[in-house]
């Protein structure tokens, strides 16, 4: 099976890398730089439930935490399909790079493309605002 096309979406941020992720990796944290997650996110058991506008209702597993710095999380859509979602927050001298992998979905056009592309990009310029501005 091929692979399919992928983008990587980075901000660096001007804060130690640990308290990047310390925020960024909880997810009660999310609906304050995430938009797609604006009307946040309910735990139910280790899954946590969100609003995903017309797609309905998602239900979103993260990894544990780590001293990696990875959030990923893998969204299940209303019709079952899982999507993995890779992100990271590394170290970038005393900063962090925090880094979200794109990964182009099969029925996915050119243009839902670049749109989720961008809007990764203003999710993680939100982040990259809020925590520098504390």
């Amino acid at each position: 099976m091929p692979t399919s096309e992928a983008r990587i979406i980075h901000v660096s941020i001007d804060r130690p890398w640990q308290a990047v992720y310390g925020f960024a990796s909880q997810p009660e944290n999310m609906s304050a730089w995430a938009a797609g997650l604006a009307a946040g996110l309910r735990q139910d058991g280790s899954d946590w439930i969100g609003d995903g506008g017309p797609l309905g209702e998602i239900q979103i597993r993260f990894s544990p935490p780590n001293e990696y710095g990875v959030i990923d999380h893998v969204v299940a859509l209303p019709n079952g399909v899982p999507v993995h979602n890779a992100l990271r927050v590394v170290p970038n001298d005393g900063g962090a790079e925090v880094m979200f992998t794109l990964i182009r979905e099969p029925d996915m056009d050119d243009a839902a493309f670049e749109a989720d592309a961008a809007a990764i990009a203003r999710d993680l310029q939100a982040l990259k605002a809020l925590l520098e501005r504390t």
